[in-house]
C-alpha cells in the first residue's frame, strides 16, 4: 500500500467526524475530507516532518471549512422565484438591450454626484455596501439610502421616456438584480 492510501486509511474517519461536527451535514463533511486529501496530494510533499501529517490534515480541513463558510456568507445560495426567472430569461433583442443599457448609463451620468457614485460602484463595478462606504468615506447607512434614492430617481427618469425603458426593468425588483450577480 502506498503512503497516500495509508494516510487516507489512518485519518479518514477522524477527519470525517471532525467535518460532520463542523458542518452538521455528512455530505458536506465528506466533501471537506475529499478536498483536504486533494490539497494533501498537491502540497503534502512540502511537509518536512511526516509525524505532523495528522495535524496538517486537521488544520487544512478546518481552513477549508472556514473558507467555504466565508464564500457562502458572501454569495448565499438563493432559490430563484418564477417572476425573477422569467424576467431574467425573457428573450430580448440584443440591439434593444444595448440601446436601453446605453440610455440607462446616460441617465445615470445625469444624476447628482451624491447618487451617481454609489450607483456606479454598486451596479457597474459590483462593490458591496461596505466597500462603497470605505471608497466614498461615508457611513454604510448613507450608502444604502443614496442607492435607494438614486434608483428611484433613475426609475422616474426612465419611466418619463417609455421608449427607452428596457423590457421588464420596471417589474424587476432591484434585489433580484443583486442576487443574480451572486
Amino acid at each position: 500500500m502506498n503512503e497516500f492510501a495509508e494516510l487516507v486509511d489512518a485519518h479518514y474517519q477522524a477527519l470525517f467526524r471532525f467535518g460532520v461536527s463542523l458542518t452538521r451535514d455528512a455530505d458536506r463533511a465528506a466533501d471537506l475530507v475529499q478536498e483536504t486529501f486533494c490539497i494533501w496530494a498537491a502540497k503534502g510533499d512540502q511537509l518536512r516532518d511526516r509525524s505532523k501529517a495528522k495535524t496538517w490534515l486537521f488544520t487544512t480541513l478546518h481552513r477549508e471549512f472556514l473558507g467555504q463558510r466565508r464564500r457562502a456568507e458572501r454569495f448565499p445560495e438563493q432559490e430563484l422565484d418564477e417572476k425573477t426567472a422569467a424576467a431574467i430569461s425573457a428573450p430580448e433583442d440584443d440591439a434593444d438591450r444595448q440601446m436601453d443599457a446605453q440610455h440607462a448609463v446616460e441617465l445615470l451620468g445625469a444624476l447628482d454626484e451624491a447618487y451617481r457614485a454609489p450607483m456606479s460602484l454598486f451596479y457597474l463595478q459590483q462593490h458591496s455596501y461596505k466597500e462603497i462606504a470605505e471608497i466614498l468615506d461615508i457611513p454604510i447607512g448613507t450608502v444604502m439610502s443614496r442607492l435607494s434614492r438614486g434608483k428611484e430617481l433613475l426609475r422616474r427618469q426612465m419611466t418619463a421616456a417609455p421608449s427607452s425603458v428596457p423590457k421588464n426593468i420596471l417589474q424587476l425588483e432591484p434585489e433580484a438584480l443583486h442576487h443574480r450577480r451572486g
